[in-house]
């Protein structure tokens, strides 16, 4: 049999952790999560990540890895997904790696290119300029000198517009054009076979009710108090990377005084949904199968796996 990573992607809310814990049951894999809130310490319920109760009995590879007021870059996250995905190989058994970061996805499947390193000066001129003109308006030139980019980074995304063009100022060549261009692809880093299955709801009033669900769900079970720990620590901001999980930065917001609850509320879950629309805008894209709900999503890896949903394999 290939030596074989398995990859499930899927909007926010689609179910894919739920699909992901009844797979690890039943088969001898490792999981792999590829969610960029995920990896923070201290940011757990917001983030929807699983209890540590759950955690113990089916460890996720990078979960609870930095602190918050750590950028934590794609860069280190191919290399820490190929860490996890080569160990689990190497003790001959798969690797299913799970999340909903699209960007992590493709940097992970298609690899990264040699990029130029930061350039301290030059991303505080673009952070005074961003600061007079606001960003939308230094991603409207980042859509004029290199289109492609711009296509594939949200409007208010500012490390990435920031990226883009400090990638533009400092080679003189688009970001786009080093993307692919000396990247190693997955299959060829690993030496395996990548099978890619996405979770896309036929419902888009479906996945939205589920939204809605889970983020009461997250606020009665002390979501703003999270936020109110990490506000806090000195340390940290509502401009540092961590703070732009979805959510964190509405519930900060009305911790300032800025929204009542129910505005908060209705701006934390219009985020969510926006994501989720950018998630499926992506596998739109991917041209990979797709499943409609977890139930599905659980049964298809495992006979991709050649397991019976009751079988767990001896430990």
């Amino acid at each position: 049999m290939p030596r074989r990573i398995l990859t499930l992607m899927g909007p926010t809310a689609s179910g894919k952790t739920e699909a992901a814990l009844r797979i690890r049951e039943a088969a001898d894999v490792d999981l792999v999560s590829v969610d960029s809130a995920m990896v923070y310490r201290r940011m757990d319920i917001g983030t929807a990540k699983p209890s540590k109760a759950v955690l113990a009995r089916h460890p996720h590879a990078l979960v609870d890895v930095a602190d918050p007021v750590e950028p934590f870059s794609v860069a280190r996250f191919v290399a820490a997904a190929d860490a996890a995905a080569q160990a689990s190989l190497a003790a001959g058994r798969t690797p299913l790696l799970v999340g909903g970061t699209m960007l992590y996805f493709r940097a992970f499947r298609d690899g990264l290119d040699e990029m130029p390193s930061a350039d301290p000066d030059l991303r505080k001129a673009i952070a005074e300029r961003a600061a007079a003109e606001g960003w939308p308006a230094l991603h409207r030139e980042l859509a004029a000198r290199d289109p492609a980019a711009a296509a594939r980074i949200d409007v208010n995304n500012a490390p990435r517009i920031q990226r883009a063009l400090e990638v533009l100022a400092t080679t003189g060549r688009s970001i786009t054009a080093h993307w692919g261009a000396t990247a190693v692809p997955a299959t060829k880093r690993l030496d395996c076979d990548l099978v890619e299955l996405a979770i896309v709801p036929p419902q888009r009033a479906e996945l939205h009710r589920r939204i809605g669900e889970r983020l009461d769900l997250m606020l009665r079970s002390g979501f703003v108090e999270e936020v109110q720990a990490l506000r806090d620590d000195p340390r940290l901001s509502i401009d540092l990377p961590a703070m732009r999980a979805v959510g964190y930065r509405e519930v900060w917001r009305y911790l300032d005084g800025a929204y009542d609850h129910a505005e908060m509320v209705a701006k934390a879950a219009a985020t969510t949904r926006q994501v989720a629309k950018r998630q499926l805008t992506w596998l739109r894209g991917w041209r990979t199968e797709t499943v409609a709900n977890a139930d599905q999503a659980a049964g298809r890896i495992l006979g991709i796996l050649g397991e019976r949903e009751d079988q767990r394999p001896p430990a």
